[in-house]
């Protein structure tokens, strides 16, 4: 699923002819790299946003509201592409469950956070970050006092600094006909049932939000597949940040199969094509070794699974392990 999505992102990308040089037909050239981003960033005129990570936000705000705590606050981070004078969204970070929420504030869980963005940046280094959606209840349709303070300093990070920033309510008119459809009574706005989400702009040193823009195109939301799995990522976060920081080479794939959702997280060794891998499921996390093109399952002793990982490698420093062709092939 997880490559099926990347292949509709690249397709999709492929398409727009100011994100991606159109090859010469006359003159077959080897693949060259993605163009870099821009240097150089206008005020943003309208944000783009892939109409399945619109799908989501509406999705995951009519569940939110559903449960118990449905009037707290919710939100996600936005991840795509800076244009000169536009955004493209092409994922979502949910705020979590280990998010800090209440009617009148969401904090995020940013260890959380960090790990799906390098998680879905792995496959497109240009996805950066672009702003925040976050929820309020009633009917306060825009940035409150509160996000302005923190939204004014934040955006000095971003790209251009200047960010994007949704708003949610609930306060929305359904329209008269009876099927639910999304709809755009603004340019800035969008509706679907009772859900509304308005968008805004803030750059650096800016004294208000302006209305943004929006437009729905056809794309992915690259770290939907993420979404399933996000409890058990919380729960892992630390362990895998830091792993992430203190070894080269990482890759991340997520599996949503038979069994449900996973993560396998693969660690290179010092010789071509060997490797660790831990595959995380929501109630067992697995070691196997990769190596000579065999598959071998490992049983560290019990701890954070970054500890685990730096005593498999000590292990391996001081015994290399014999040839185990007769091994089973364990497929993560």
């Amino acid at each position: 699923m997880w490559q099926t999505l990347v292949k509709k992102a690249y397709q999709f990308l492929s398409q727009l002819q100011r994100l991606f040089p159109r090859p010469d037909p006359a003159r077959p050239r080897p693949r060259r790299p993605l163009p870099s981003p821009p240097t150089d960033y206008a005020p943003l005129q309208r944000v783009l946003l892939a109409d399945e990570v619109g799908r989501t936000l509406f999705e995951e705000y009519a569940q939110h509201r559903s449960q118990g705590r449905g009037e707290d606050e919710t939100g996600w981070l936005l991840l795509g592409l800076r244009e000169v004078n536009e955004a493209v969204v092409l994922a979502t970070l949910p705020a979590g469950v280990e998010a800090d929420t209440s009617m009148t504030h969401v904090w995020f869980n940013s260890t959380a956070q960090a790990v799906g963005s390098r998680i879905v940046r792995q496959y497109d280094r240009r996805l950066t970050l672009l702003g925040v959606v976050h929820t309020h209840p009633g009917s306060l349709r825009q940035p409150s006092d509160g996000d302005f303070r923190g939204d004014s300093q934040w955006v000095r990070n971003l790209r251009g600094h200047e960010g994007v920033f949704g708003i949610g309510t609930a306060d929305a008119v359904p329209l008269a006909e009876g099927t639910p459809r999304s709809y755009q009574p603004r340019p800035h706005v969008h509706c679907f049932g009772e859900l509304r989400f308005s968008w805004y702009a803030l750059g650096q040193g800016d004294e208000r939000y302006r209305p943004l823009p929006t437009e729905v195109i056809h794309g992915p939301d690259l770290a939907r597949p993420l979404h399933p799995f996000w409890a058990t990522l919380e729960e892992y976060a630390g362990s895998l940040e830091r792993l992430d920081r203190q070894q080269r080479g990482i890759k991340f794939r997520i599996l949503n199969d038979e069994w449900g959702s996973g993560l396998v997280v693969t660690v290179p060794l010092a010789e071509k094509g060997d490797s660790l891998s831990l595959l995380i499921r929501p109630k067992e996390v697995r070691y196997y070794l990769e190596r000579q093109g065999q598959q071998l399952g490992l049983q560290p002793k019990e701890g954070p699974i970054d500890s685990a990982i730096y005593l498999l490698l000590a292990d391996l420093a001081r015994t290399p392990l014999p040839d185990e062709r007769g091994s089973p092939r364990v497929e993560v």
